[in-house]
């Protein structure tokens, strides 16, 4: 048996001349379909997903597979496995160079782990995990196996957030003093996991304040001080007990900066597109406000976006990190994902006590 060490020092020459074996792992996350396709339409990518849970509804090619249990698709390069009829003519019966996972938010942890124990670089949907805990737990494994942790953050890759860094970073608007971001969509249907709070780990706040928190994390650092405030006002019969659907999050920071979350569910059912994300910053010299999703053709019941597919240019960075083979991290990190991890968390135990939470008490 190959050791996690010993899969990762040979990784880099074996992958360097055949497609990466990459191994997604459940189609419980809405996610999992966007990338399924983009994957499975490159030529360097040899992929393999598994639906344990049966949706059914996430397609792929002749080129592609599906099967029925993780560790079918761990396994499905090794010892004739690989559909080829044996090993890659080298000896290499490897399992997979990297993972996705793509499944219900309280099940990231076992299987990053997995991965990590089998030496495959790993992507991991958001939030990264459910408890701080199983977060620090995952970023120490992938540390410790030498292997990539990158959390799923779409939104990190837009040219519009990438300006506002640029704009914070020159000062163009002066000192920020305040930053207002909006991450409100659909409450999710068809996979009712999202509002089973054992599952998802909570509702809204959850589900739509990590990506505000990451954007806010890559440009200003870690907050001070965490204030929340949730409710089930909206689509409350939907909802799982005890997830909200509404929600706000204020962070301070040291140097006196506040900034807000709205990490709402509270698009109607028949908006024409899930949601969206939002950041104004204002400066002591000017305000910025970015919408990476506006561009857009449509009317009332029409949304057709075009423009950057965030999700490709994710997993452009992410599988050019894998060929590397080195191990280093590429931004968000699993570092990054702890971080806002850190952050919920915060905030749920200040919607609990009606108090601002210190994060370094986190």
């Amino acid at each position: 048996m190959l050791t996690a060490d010993d899969q990762v020092a040979d990784r880099p020459e074996h992958a360097a001349d055949r497609p990466l074996r990459i191994a997604l792992l459940s189609c419980a996350h809405t996610h999992a379909a966007g990338y399924v396709s983009l994957l499975d339409a490159r030529e360097d990518v040899d992929l393999v997903v598994s639906d344990p849970d049966g949706f059914g509804d996430v397609h792929v090619s002749e080129r592609s597979r599906i099967v029925g249990s993780h560790e079918e698709a761990l396994d499905a390069w090794s010892d004739g496995l690989d559909g080829s009829g044996g090993s890659d003519g080298r000896g290499d019966t490897h399992g997979p160079d990297a993972v996705v996972v793509t499944s219900a938010n309280a099940h990231h942890r076992d299987l990053v782990l997995e991965a990590a124990r089998r030496g495959a670089h790993v992507l991991c949907e958001k939030p990264l995990a459910t408890t701080v805990a199983d977060a620090e737990q995952m970023v120490e494994a992938c540390r410790e196996a030498g292997v990539l942790l990158m959390t799923a953050f779409p939104v990190h890759f837009a040219p519009q957030i990438a300006s506002l860094r640029e704009a914070v970073t020159r000062g163009s608007i002066g000192e920020v003093v305040g930053v207002t971001g909006t991450n409100n969509g659909k409450l999710p249907t068809g996979r009712d996991w999202f509002t089973d709070v054992e599952l998802s780990g909570g509702g809204a706040l959850v589900d739509h304040t990590v990506h505000i928190a990451q954007i806010l994390d890559s440009v200003f650092g870690e907050p001070e001080t965490v204030h929340a405030v949730t409710n089930r006002i909206l689509f409350a019969d939907r909802a799982g007990d005890g997830a909200e659907t509404g929600g706000l999050v204020t962070l301070t920071y040291p140097d006196g900066l506040v900034a807000t979350i709205d990490c709402s569910w509270s698009q109607p059912a028949d908006a024409p597109t899930w949601g969206g994300v939002t950041i104004q910053a204002v400066g002591t010299q000017g305000q910025l406000a970015v919408d990476p999703f506006s561009q857009h053709v449509g009317g009332f019941d029409q949304w057709l976006p075009y423009g950057a597919n965030l999700d490709e240019l994710m997993l452009d960075a992410f599988l050019d990190a894998v060929r590397q083979g080195n191990g280093s991290d590429v931004e968000p990190s699993g570092e990054a994902g702890l971080r806002t991890v850190k952050i919920v968390a915060a905030a749920q135990e200040s919607v609990r006590t009606g108090q601002p939470v210190a994060l370094a008490d986190r």
